[in-house]
């Protein structure tokens, strides 16, 4: 099994996380779209999108997070020796939808300061053009993607768009809130899918130094947030692979923009020229 991802993705999380809860052993890529690796060739061949996480089983391969989720569920079970497949719960299948549907990137690009994210942008928009150049068959593709830099640049800009996506956000932890007084965990008395799904948010809101106005005050997903951080896969997805309370969005923030120096400086200079070059 190989997995691409990247350790501060939100949907690689939640796969990786699934792949620890069930004891699933798999190869990691890592694939960091900040500095837009997920726009080399050979990536984006296997996914057009351009997105992580990717799965890959053989001949077999997955982009949708709950999928995958499901499929290394189904895994686990052949994996021991069970008879029958076993599946998530109705319950926790609704949560895992309902938790998917709050889409974080608007979300977490507004809390990213603005000379950052557009120097970010920037690269990114600059790396689709070059690969459109260098791999002319995948040019639609890579057209599509350099289109959905300059909406979300757009969406950015509009109050309404990061109203919605915050409104969204407290509706769903609301609702978390609530559940979690009933239950320690969001489908019952264990941890489950529906979980590995929501603990990627917190961690998410921790990062942009958001706890306090989203999760201390909220006195249930405040103790299960604790209770989670005690897991051992969280320690090992999460805690002490991405150090989230010592290296904040910032810092990591400017050590990808140095890689992208680095990388202007050198193989992007030299696609540039050569598209000079051919005109």
């Amino acid at each position: 099994m190989q997995l691409y991802h990247h350790p501060l993705d939100l949907e690689s999380q939640r796969v990786r996380l699934a792949l620890e809860e069930e004891g699933v052993d798999y190869t990691s890529h890592h694939v960091n779209p900040i500095t837009a690796k997920n726009l080399d060739s050979t990536f984006f061949k296997m996914n057009r999108h351009g997105r992580v996480p990717v799965f890959q089983n053989g001949s077999h391969i997955i982009y949708n997070t709950i999928d995958i989720i499901q499929y290394i569920e189904r895994i686990a079970v052949v994996s021991s020796g069970a008879e029958s497949i076993s599946a998530s719960s109705r319950e926790v299948i609704e949560w895992m939808q309902k938790i998917q549907d709050w889409d974080p990137k608007i979300f977490t690009l507004s809390h990213i300061p603005e000379k950052y994210r557009l120097y970010v942008s920037k690269f990114i928009r600059q790396v689709a053009i070059a690969r459109m150049s260098e791999s002319p068959e995948l040019a639609s593709d890579y057209h599509r993607k350099l289109k959905e830099a300059y909406e979300t640049e757009e969406k950015l800009k509009e109050a309404d768009v990061l109203r919605r996506s915050k409104d969204h956000l407290v509706r769903l932890l609301d609702e978390v809130e609530r559940q979690l007084s009933e239950t320690p965990h969001l489908a019952g008395q264990e941890f489950t899918m529906a979980d590995v799904m929501l603990v990627p948010v917190l961690a998410r809101l921790e990062l942009l130094d958001l706890e306090n106005e989203y999760i201390i005050g909220r006195p249930n997903i405040a103790e299960y947030w604790i209770l989670v951080q005690q897991r051992l896969s969280y320690k090992k997805v999460i805690g002490e692979g991405m150090l989230v309370k010592v290296a904040r969005l910032q810092k990591i923030l400017w050590l990808s923009i140095e890689t992208i120096h680095a990388l202007q400086s050198s193989s992007i200079k030299r696609i540039k020229e050569r598209i000079v070059c051919s005109y």
